[in-house]
């Protein structure tokens, strides 16, 4: 069987049968193609292990390949192999043999509460065509403030997920795990006035945060837009997952424990959420100053 329908049968495995998500298989997709293209392989009997070290020995000296890159290719291409061989498609995941480039565990960069509300106030104020454009943009970037969820996350918010009267989010997570979160008073009022602006629109799409046109969702394309656009005319560039981040080093500088916080953003492993201990350097002066020392004169 030719290699393109057996990665069509793979994507369909992987939605279907796994349930992985759209996001994850467009990357399989991309990555498996892309491989093919290189290797020039039509089927399997195509394969050996030469052609699998030259796919990755170019990617890392001709292409400059970063470590997590090649990291991302190598896990893609030994869940394709694997299922493959479960298939009897394949005898050997030749990919399995191949060395890993080691990756530092870099600090979570986050912003300043300073840099934080300059955003936010610029995303209230920014110059709009409708009130409503202005409030819903200022109610995005508000939900990854004061929420800390993913980008993902916010686009699959639907109006049952939003409950403003109780302040709690529904949250469809990463690998379709589900979790409810609490949100602030602050927010619940951020989003109820943009609610009430999409109300007088008259907006009947099941999705919370919609196009102020069209009766359909927000889209990534339409965020990255506004994204520019306060980054532009604030100064400071971000991108959302930075305001992610931002939420978390603060909500631990505000005293919040890492077992709470690792619930809230949905990580699997509290590990995770641990880095953002180191890289917040004013919760670390804090819990400097409880030493039992401290407030010794000598």
């Amino acid at each position: 069987m030719h290699i393109e329908q057996l990665l069509e049968n793979f994507c369909n495995y992987s939605k279907f049968i796994k349930g992985l998500t759209d996001n994850t298989i467009k990357r399989y997709k991309e990555n498996i193609q892309n491989f093919i293209a290189i290797t020039e392989i039509e089927n399997f009997d195509d394969l050996d292990e030469k052609k699998v070290l030259n796919f990755f020995f170019l990617g890392r000296v001709e292409k400059k390949w970063k470590a997590t890159t090649y990291r991302t290719y190598y896990m893609t291409l030994v869940v394709f192999l694997d299922w493959a061989i479960a298939n009897n498609h394949l005898e050997t995941n030749y990919v399995k043999g191949i060395e890993l480039p080691k990756i530092p565990k870099a600090l979570p960069k986050n912003l300043s509460k300073q840099q934080t509300n300059r955003i936010l106030e610029t995303a209230l104020n920014f110059p709009c065509s409708h009130r409503f454009i202005r409030y819903r943009n200022h109610a995005i970037l508000s939900t990854f403030v004061f929420a800390g969820i993913r980008k993902d996350e916010l686009f699959k918010l639907t109006l049952d997920d939003v409950d403003i009267q109780n302040r709690t989010l529904f949250i469809n997570g990463k690998g379709e795990k589900q979790r409810i979160i609490p949100i602030s008073y602050r927010l619940a009022e951020i989003l109820e006035r943009y609610f009430k602006e999409r109300q007088k629109l008259k907006k009947t799409c099941p999705a919370f945060f919609t196009s102020f046109r069209l009766n359909k969702p927000y889209t990534d394309a339409g965020l990255r837009r506004v994204v520019s656009s306060i980054r532009k005319c604030s100064g400071i560039y971000f991108r959302p997952h930075v305001l992610r981040h931002t939420f978390a080093t603060l909500m631990l500088e505000g005293g919040c424990d890492i077992y709470s916080l690792s619930k809230m953003m949905g990580h699997n492993d509290i590990k995770t959420t641990t880095l953002y201990l180191s890289a917040s350097a004013e919760h670390l002066r804090n819990v400097l100053l409880k030493h039992p020392l401290e407030k010794i004169s000598f």
